[in-house]
């Protein structure tokens, strides 16, 4: 067996158990009878070392209160199907991400992406348990509060602890966020009201779902926001800006004949 190596009390995230990177962060959340959850599985060829890892840790399969998954993006849940059928376990998502999940949605789950020769598999998996804004997932004597925190995402939810928000896609320790695309629901309005959500609570420890779990930061969190907001107003990504003010210049300048600068 070996020594938990727990990042915080109740907390532990598995390539930090490890000490090395197997797939995306994964966060096995238990109580002190040994009743866990995780959030988020990654990819399906991780799916074996991941439980694995939790066999020698020494949480029964048969005490898995649940798989809960972050969003629907394939390098957070592509494992789900498998990791569903060895534990026996019940799926929670937002309902948005559940229609992605369901339906193996290659396109929407970022598993197929043909311009960048992107073509992963992506099992279909049926969801038990379609949660959302202040609903409660108890694992044992624990209890996760739910989030819809939109952004990267339409179906994006992180789950708080105590003083830990489990973030998703939110935000990194280097301040930059989850990829912005329309073709997955990515909303630049909703991205800033989710950070702001983040920055005006009292939580105190974020646990994103890439890279190093970091003290939350309002002030780098604000310069995100900032940089976000001026992703309303430039061309950078598309129709999820909402205006492009140089479009407005522009004709201004061709009514008035302007020549070039």
């Amino acid at each position: 067996m070996l020594q938990r190596q727990p990042l915080f009390p109740h907390v532990i995230e598995l390539n930090h158990q490890a000490r090395r990177r197997i797939t995306c962060s994964v966060y096995l959340i238990y109580d002190d009878q040994n009743n866990w959850a995780l959030v988020d599985i990654g990819y399906e060829d991780a799916v074996d070392e991941v439980l694995e890892l939790i066999r020698q840790l020494d949480f029964p399969f048969n005490k898995c209160a649940g798989l809960l998954a972050s969003h629907a993006d394939v390098d957070h849940i592509q494992g789900l199907a498998k990791a569903k059928q060895i534990l026996k376990a019940s799926v929670f998502c937002h309902p948005a991400a559940a229609a992605h999940l369901e339906a193996g949605d290659r396109i929407a789950t970022f598993a197929a992406i043909e311009a960048q020769g992107i073509d992963l598999d992506m099992p279909k998996v049926e969801i038990e348990h379609r949660v959302d804004e202040g609903d409660k997932i108890a694992v044992g004597d624990l209890e996760l509060e739910v989030w819809h925190t939109p952004g990267h995402t339409d179906g994006q939810l992180s789950y708080r602890l105590g003083n830990l928000l489990l973030s998703g896609d939110n935000i990194f320790r280097d301040g930059s966020v989850g990829a912005i695309d329309a073709h997955h629901g990515s909303s630049i309005v909703d991205f800033i009201k989710s950070l702001q959500r983040i920055q005006a609570s009292d939580v105190e420890w974020l646990l994103p779902s890439h890279g190093p779990a970091f003290r939350k930061d309002n002030a780098m969190i604000q310069k995100t926001i900032d940089r976000l907001e001026t992703y309303l107003h430039m061309a950078d990504f598309g129709t999820c800006a909402i205006d492009w003010p140089l479009m407005d210049q522009w004709e201004q300048e061709l009514l008035e004949g302007k020549a070039p600068e």
